[in-house]
């Protein structure tokens, strides 16, 4: 019987952020997907990274390391 795969969030921050982030996770082979978007593309004030109206991506739980490690490289890089 195959485990079935579960959502998992790896990123939460600003529409634009998390759209960089989603890219670079496809370019790497990974399928993604992003919650809240459209609140974040509505209301950007209101979107904070890790905030109640951040915008986040999501992963499956299978791709969950190799995601990680590509998101701590991303915001390695934007500080």
């Amino acid at each position: 019987m195959e485990k079935e795969a579960r959502p998992v969030e790896v990123f939460a921050g600003t529409s634009a952020q998390a759209t960089i982030v989603k890219s670079i996770l496809e370019s790497a082979g990974i399928y993604c997907f992003l919650k809240d978007d459209i609140m974040g593309t509505l209301f950007p004030w209101y979107t904070s990274p890790g905030g109640a109206g951040a915008v986040k991506v999501f992963v499956s739980d299978a791709d969950f390391e190799e995601a990680r490690t590509i998101v701590a490289e991303y915001q390695k890089n934007i500080q």
